[in-house]
C-alpha cells in the first residue's frame, strides 16, 4: 500500500514513520533556558551524522498549543545542549522526563537525577548516564510549523571509565553500556540481541567470481 504523506493526517504520517524506522537511538537532551533553568527531555529522532566535524542531529517536533518545545527553544536561544544516552537501568527515569511539564520545571529533579558540570557548555550532563555529548548548535533548519532539525557539533564526549576498554584507540565496551532504543508506540528495544556480519570488500567479490 502506498501512503502519499501530503494527503493524510500528520498524526498518521508520524505513526507510519515511527513504526517502521526502528530501532531509533534515544537522545536524552539537557538544556538551559535564558534564566538558567534546567530542562531535560528524550528524543528518538536522533543520530550521529558525521565525524569531520563530529555532528549529531535532533529532530524536534512541535506542540500544537505551545509551539517549539522547551528543548528547541532553549537550543535556539542559547546555542548549547548536551545529549545523554539511555541505559536500560535509567529507562524509568528517562520516561519521567518525557512528561508534558510546563516550562520552568526541572525534569532532572522530578526524576531524581543528578546534574553534572559540563566542560565546554553551560547545560549540565546527567551524572547517571554512561555517555554524554557536549554540543553547540552547528545549524538549525526549521522544517515546519514549530518543527526543527538541529545539527549539533560535538565538542566533548564523556564515557564512564568502566566502559572504556582502550582510550587511545577509542575502544568502548558497547554491550556493557546496555543502551535502549525506541520502537513503536510505547515499545522500547534492548541492544543486547545482536549478530555479526563483516562488511564485504570488492577484492572478496573478485576472488569468488
Amino acid at each position: 500500500m502506498r501512503f502519499d504523506l501530503d494527503k493524510i493526517d500528520t498524526a498518521v504520517a508520524y505513526k507510519l514513520m515511527a513504526a517502521t524506522v526502528v530501532p531509533r537511538p534515544i537522545g536524552w537532551v539537557t538544556t538551559l533556558d535564558r534564566e538558567g533553568r534546567i530542562n531535560a527531555a528524550p528524543y528518538s529522532f536522533f543520530n550521529v551524522m558525521g565525524t569531520e566535524p563530529p555532528v549529531v542531529a535532533l529532530g524536534i517536533l512541535g506542540d500544537a498549543q505551545r509551539g517549539f518545545k522547551d528543548s528547541a527553544r532553549n537550543i535556539l536561544d542559547t546555542g548549547e545542549f548536551v545529549v545523554n544516552l539511555v541505559p536500560e537501568a535509567l529507562a524509568p527515569q528517562m520516561n519521567v522526563t518525557a512528561v508534558d511539564a510546563p516550562p520552568g520545571v526541572d525534569e532532572l529533579e522530578l526524576a531524581g537525577l543528578t546534574p553534572a558540570l559540563s566542560a565546554h557548555v553551560k547545560p549540565p550532563r546527567i551524572a547517571e548516564s554512561p555517555v554524554s555529548f557536549e554540543c553547540v548548535n552547528h545549524s538549525t533548519v526549521v522544517t515546519g510549523p514549530h518543527q526543527a532539525l538541529v545539527v549539533g557539533r560535538v565538542l566533548a564526549i564523556h564515557i564512564a571509565d568502566a566502559f572504556v576498554k582502550d582510550a587511545a584507540r577509542g575502544h568502548v565496551d558497547t554491550p556493557g553500556l546496555n543502551l535502549v532504543g525506541r520502537g513503536f508506540g510505547a515499545t522500547y528495544i534492548r541492544s543486547q540481541d545482536t549478530f555479526e556480519m563483516p562488511r564485504p570488500t570488492w577484492a572478496t567479490f573478485k576472488r569468488s567470481s
